[in-house]
């Protein structure tokens, strides 16, 4: 293995940009709000509360939707055991460890700081992958926490939840209070409406921007971690085959967290869609680990670990 997580400034640089697109937005925004509700108590009020919720507790929320629960050494030795070795040699400190009793197999980091971080697998996922995969995949969760984007995609995704709540908060006051609003109120809805989801939809494009790169970062750390690129992609490979054969209808519940995961719980390659994925394509990152697994010189096949 390689000694520590290899910095990433081109990550560094495209994380510093979004979130200084999306304070430009947030401020936009913010003003839109006051002028036209014409209260900035109110919206200071309940911005600063949503955005503590989100940050301090986006954990606590992600692990409650995923039934993930923190285990102890004694009940997962060998998890514990490969996160204690990748974070010694990363120079890490450990973070939570939770296992959620889901049968789709991947993973997941979160959490504000790696002082704070929760990295997650499911036990489909310890049930299927070979050890050197299972560390390829934690060795990709871990660089999360290090490149600090797991925080930096918390932060990023609160303009577009705030703007989306904002939106539905419109609608259902219109459809509940039409009848009893003059003209006047009723253009004001209509423009907090707007702004709201014109900063939806530029923070929807620059988040999974983001989102995408970070995850070819990700990919990239650990294949140089581990000095095994080739386990990483028969990890990838084998995850993303077996999540093509879950019905979409049961991913629906696991979708609203994708930016979070390994894999995308999509079931299927994207098309056109693919511009407003979370992740880039299983091609894309096969031939990234491919050139890694080729400037390393390691062999086509990795052996399995013990």
């Amino acid at each position: 293995m390689r000694s520590r997580f290899r910095s990433d400034r081109r990550l560094t640089v495209r994380m510093g940009l979004t979130l200084f697109l999306l304070g430009l937005l947030y401020v936009g925004f913010v003003a839109a709000l006051i002028v036209l509700l014409k209260s900035w108590v109110l919206v200071a009020v309940l911005i600063g509360a949503l955005f503590v919720a989100q940050f301090w507790f986006s954990d606590r929320i992600a692990m409650f939707a995923m039934r993930g629960r923190v285990v102890e050494r004694e009940e997962y030795p060998g998890l514990h055991a490969v996160v204690d070795r990748l974070c010694a040699i990363a120079d890490l400190p450990k973070p939570v460890v939770a296992v959620s009793e889901l049968d789709m197999p991947n993973a997941f980091a979160t959490g504000r700081s790696a002082e704070h971080a929760v990295v997650c697998v499911t036990t489909g996922l310890l049930r299927r992958l070979e050890p050197a995969e299972l560390e390829g995949v934690l060795a990709h969760e871990l660089s999360h926490v290090r490149h600090k984007d797991v925080a930096v995609i918390t932060v990023a995704s609160f303009l577009g939840v705030l703007a989306g709540l904002v939106v539905r908060f419109a609608f259902y006051s219109q459809a509940f209070g039409a009848g009893r609003r003059d003209q006047n109120t009723a253009a004001v809805f209509a423009a907090v409406l707007g702004v709201s989801v014109a900063v939806y939809a530029i923070s929807f494009l620059l988040i999974r921007s983001l989102s995408r790169y970070r995850e070819l970062a990700a990919d990239r750390a650990a294949a140089q971690l581990t000095g095994r690129p080739s386990a990483l992609a028969a990890a990838l490979t084998k995850v993303s085959g077996e999540i093509a054969r879950i019905p979409t209808k049961d991913l629906r519940t696991a979708q609203a967290f994708n930016a979070f995961y390994f894999t995308p719980a999509t079931g299927r390659e994207p098309g056109i869609e693919r511009f407003f994925s979370t992740h880039p394509t299983l091609e894309q990152r096969l031939e990234q680990l491919s050139r890694i697994s080729a400037e390393l010189g390691e062999p086509a096949t990795p052996g399995k670990a013990g």
